[in-house]
């Protein structure tokens, strides 16, 4: 499984790809907003920084408008992919888009009949929102297990972009379920490396290598 960062913030995305793992990065106009920079100039950055694919949110409703903007995000680096939102305009968009060559993302999926709605209109990625899903009360990660059975049911090649992730748990589940990529924030990706053994193996280890040290030391 792929993993991205969900993230509009330099800093945190430099440092999650100098570690070598990360695999692409999702934004939006939220994101950047809270950043407080120009929309264009950060993907650019972004992609400059992620090797591998950088999903640009359109911000327009009707298709029209989302082929517009998404032809101009496109032009900013060949890592780009053009994310759409799960609506009638938004698939005629999708359909314009990808006959044209440029990848796109549908976003805001909440169920396996949308995911099916945006292979079919020829989505490379697809963003199920399980976070968003357990708020109101039904198992997000449950959407992840239906949308692998139809996808894998009839051939569908669009890759599921597990999205609103909260917890490393989140990301275990959709690992274990199938999901191609998982996109998280840069707190979840930093815990994923994280684990109390570890930590005491590690403080055992130079605890042993101090001592035996101090006993060279005195020889």
């Amino acid at each position: 499984m792929k993993i991205f960062i969900d993230s509009a913030n330099l800093d945190e995305i430099r440092k999650a790809a100098n570690i070598g793992i990360l695999d692409g990065c999702t934004t939006n106009p939220t994101l950047i907003l809270k950043e407080g920079k120009d929309y264009k100039k950060t993907l650019k950055e972004i992609c400059g920084i992620v090797k591998g694919h950088v999903s640009a949110e359109t911000v327009s409703l009707n298709a029209e408008g989302m082929v517009k903007e998404g032809k101009e995000f496109a032009k900013i680096a060949k890592n780009i992919v053009i994310k759409v939102p799960m609506t009638p305009e938004g698939m005629k968009a999708c359909r314009i888009l990808t006959k044209s060559g440029i990848k796109v993302n549908t976003t805001l999926v909440f169920s396996a009949n949308q995911a099916l709605l945006a292979a079919k209109a020829g989505s490379y990625l697809v963003s199920p929102f399980i976070g968003r899903l357990d708020d109101i009360g039904e198992k997000g990660t449950e959407l992840i297990r239906e949308i692998r059975q139809v996808y894998d049911n009839y051939g569908f090649k669009s890759l599921i972009l597990a999205a609103s992730i909260r917890n490393t748990e989140h990301v275990k589940e959709v690992a274990m379920l199938g999901a191609d990529i998982a996109t998280m924030p840069f707190k979840v990706y930093e815990e994923l490396f994280n684990h109390k053994l570890t930590d005491a193996g590690i403080k055992k280890f130079l605890d042993d290598w101090n001592k035996l040290q101090k006993e060279l030391k005195k020889k």
